[in-house]
């Protein structure tokens, strides 16, 4: 969730009611029961990057440092109080290290070239389970506190403009449109990309295309039930959804561009790093140019970004992934680099858990509650728990299917 309080440019990480009035609606949540994501959707743990060839490991490095630093980004906007928020040094350094989620999106879409299960039906299937593993994370969230934890914090249901024990809210909060939901309808659309063209640069002015228009399409509904919401998740201007597919879905794009062009030329890494850092200063500098002629229309905010806010932060992320890539090649490997690389293989277990823990924590912190040395504490509690679960997650998966195994051997001799 977003909480009101972590502006950047203008507020754009602004609860509704700081921000214009037509924004009473927000939160970046992302949210059945645990046992269905935890245990049985083992798919979703690894659906990011299993390679045919030898791993990226500056990907690898990002991936798992995007999703590390979501969980302090969370954390910081659930619990801290509004000096904390707005004020302290603590989060001035939140409000820059919220700016991972591109990052995660590029390493997805190179991710997607080398993933084994890269057949359509497969992908597919993908995009369907990430979907689901989205709308179980909002029942996690959010249905399983009002039902069970006494409900969530009045402070928290007002932030978003709604009036606090009305049924309707629950609805709300189960179609909350977050990452998952962008990455399931992109991982579709990139099945059919990758059925129907084998060019590079389909995606690529797909990409263009799609940031170019988003602005335009912005907050368009025809007034249908259903429809409506289907146009919200694709281009919605309301803070239901905090990632429609325009524009988001072209930092996606652009990954899947830069990861065909990168099998294209036989797996050169050094190539696919100089043209990232290439292609990345040229977007940052048409970003920032237009975002200086037309700040409203160009940037907007962070969640709903225009042309320019779109490709400046697009290029911002291809130049950190390139400086990311130089340290992972000039460094030694080392134990902070293997825990982010298991992060990294852990990655959406670790982000639907860390949201679900925090989002039941308010039933003990609060909501809007904590100062800086507070947060900081709840940072590493929620990034230890976090941990913790996925491991035994792991583990309690590996014991089963051993368990499994040896049963069967005992049963046919």
């Amino acid at each position: 969730m977003r909480p009101k309080g972590l502006e950047f440019c203008k507020g754009d990480r602004a609860w509704p009611h700081e921000r214009q009035s037509n924004f009473n609606m927000i939160q970046e949540s992302r949210s059945m029961s645990i046992d269905l994501l935890i245990f049985y959707y083992p798919t979703l743990t690894t659906i990011e990057m299993q390679t045919n060839t030898k791993r990226i490991l500056a990907i690898d490095f990002a991936r798992g440092l995007s999703v590390v630093l979501m969980i302090l980004v969370h954390t910081m906007l659930v619990y801290g109080d509004s000096a904390t928020r707005h004020e302290s040094a603590l989060g001035q350094v939140v409000n820059i290290l919220g700016q991972g989620a591109p990052m995660f999106l590029v390493s997805m879409g190179l991710s997607f070239v080398f993933s084994r299960k890269q057949s359509f039906k497969g992908s597919l299937k993908r995009g369907l389970l990430i979907l689901l593993a989205g709308y179980s994370m909002n029942f996690l969230k959010f249905i399983v506190p009002t039902l069970f934890f006494g409900g969530l914090p009045v402070p928290f249901v007002e932030a978003y403009g709604m009036t606090y024990g009305e049924p309707s809210n629950m609805v709300f909060f189960f179609l909350l449109g977050d990452i998952l939901q962008l990455a399931g309808l992109t991982l579709i659309l990139m099945a059919f990309i990758v059925r129907f063209s084998k060019s590079k640069y389909v995606p690529l002015v797909l990409a263009l295309f799609i940031v170019l228009v988003s602005s335009e399409l912005r907050g368009y509904r025809p007034g249908i039930v259903g429809v409506d919401y289907i146009c919200d998740l694709l281009w919605g201007a309301t803070y239901q959804v905090y990632f429609p597919v325009f524009p988001w879905s072209a930092f996606i794009l652009i990954g899947l561009f830069f990861g065909l062009w990168f099998r294209e030329k036989g797996s050169d890494q050094g190539f696919l790093f100089k043209s990232m850092l290439v292609v990345g200063i040229g977007l940052l500098v048409a970003g920032v140019l237009l975002s200086f002629y037309d700040f409203d229309y160009h940037f907007g905010d962070y969640y709903h970004l225009g042309p320019g806010g779109s490709l400046g932060l697009m290029g911002l992320n291809l130049i950190v992934l390139w400086a990311v890539n130089l340290l992972t090649s000039s460094v030694k490997p080392n134990h902070a680099f293997g825990f982010l690389y298991y992060c990294s293989r852990n990655v959406t277990s670790l982000y639907i858990t860390q949201w679900v823990l925090i989002n039941w924590g308010m039933s003990v912190f609060g909501f809007w509650e904590h100062q800086e040395l507070d947060v900081l504490l709840l940072m590493l509690l929620f990034l230890v728990l976090s941990l913790g679960v996925v491991y035994i997650k792991s583990n309690y998966g590996v014991l089963f299917r051993l368990q499994k195994s040896a049963r069967r051997v005992s049963e046919s001799t």
